[in-house]
C-alpha cells in the first residue's frame, strides 16, 4: 500500500540525512507538524521492523520544526536532550506519523513531545530540548 493520508503535502525541508528516507510529508496541526512516511526496506533492519535511530532522528526532527515558528529572530534549534520511548514496534509497509507538539518555548530553551504512529496505534515516544540559536 502506497497511499498518503489526507492532509499530507510532500516535505520540502531537505537534508543529505534524510534524503535516503524520503519520500517524507509534512501536515500542520494546531500545535505542531507531523512529519510521515510510509515504512520501507529502508527504514528497517533485517528482520522487517522499522530501525529505532529513524524513529529517534524524525522524532527529533519533528519536535524542532515544530519548535522553530514559535520563536522571534531565531536561526535555529540545536538539540540538547532527547528521550525516545519504545512502545511497540512498527513494520515495512505501515504509515509511521511522527506527530510533535510544542510544550513550552522560552527564550533560550524550546520543549516538545512527540508521538509515533503506526498505522494509527502508538509505537514510540519522545521529548526533545532545544538551544535557540541567535
Amino acid at each position: 500500500m502506497t497511499s498518503v493520508p489526507a492532509g499530507f503535502q510532500p516535505h520540502t525541508r531537505k537534508s543529505g540525512f534524510t534524503a535516503p528516507w524520503e519520500p517524507i510529508y509534512h501536515r500542520p496541526h494546531d500545535n505542531g507538524i507531523s512529519l510521515g512516511l510510509r515504512a520501507g526496506d529502508a527504514h528497517a533492519n533485517s528482520r522487517g521492523f522499522v530501525h529505532g535511530g529513524l524513529l529517534s532522528a524524525l522524532c527529533d526532527n519533528a519536535m524542532g520544526l515544530s519548535c522553530l515558528p514559535h520563536l522571534v529572530d531565531a536561526k535555529g534549534l540545536v538539540t540538547v536532550n532527547l528521550s525516545l520511548d519504545f512502545l511497540g514496534s512498527a513494520r515495512v509497509g505501515q504509515w509511521l506519523e511522527f506527530r510533535a507538539d510544542v510544550t513550552r518555548v522560552g527564550r533560550s530553551l524550546s520543549f516538545a513531545s512527540a508521538t509515533v504512529l503506526a498505522d494509527g496505534a502508538p509505537c514510540a515516544r519522545a521529548t526533545g530540548v532545544f538551544k535557540v540559536q541567535r
